[in-house]
């Protein structure tokens, strides 16, 4: 784990990784609809243990917490106090980290938010 910790430091938040968990996200809502709706097409009904749904959204889930420890990584770099809003390098790292760090919450939020219709509805009505 530890070894892991110090991979993260290691990287650079960027615009990029700013994208990763919000994108993240609309993947998994897209692929909860269409998982929804062959699953209720094919069978005629609701699937029971939705084998495939349930590994999409452990991935979503991996990968947007995978984004939030790298950013809470590069949000604790040493700097001064927020606002970050001078023109440095680091305080452009920060917010940007700190940015991320934001949307991976919010991210996963709405990840387990779009996953509940499937854990709790049991029919295509």
């Amino acid at each position: 784990m530890r070894r892991w910790l110090k991979r993260a430091q290691s990287l650079r938040v960027t615009l990029w990784t700013l994208i990763v968990p919000p994108t993240t996200w609309a993947a998994h809502f897209l692929f909860s609809y269409l998982w929804a709706a062959v699953s209720c097409a094919r069978l005629g009904m609701w699937a029971r243990f939705p084998t495939a749904f349930v590994i999409g959204t452990v991935l979503a889930l991996l990968v947007i917490v995978a984004a939030g420890v790298i950013a809470w990584q590069q949000a604790r770099t040493p700097g001064t106090p927020a606002p970050h809003d001078s023109g440095t390098e680091i305080d452009r790292l920060r917010f940007v980290a700190y940015a991320t760090l934001l949307l991976s919450a919010l991210s996963f939020v709405a990840v387990v938010f779009t996953a509940m219709p499937v854990i709790v509805l049991s029919d295509c009505r």
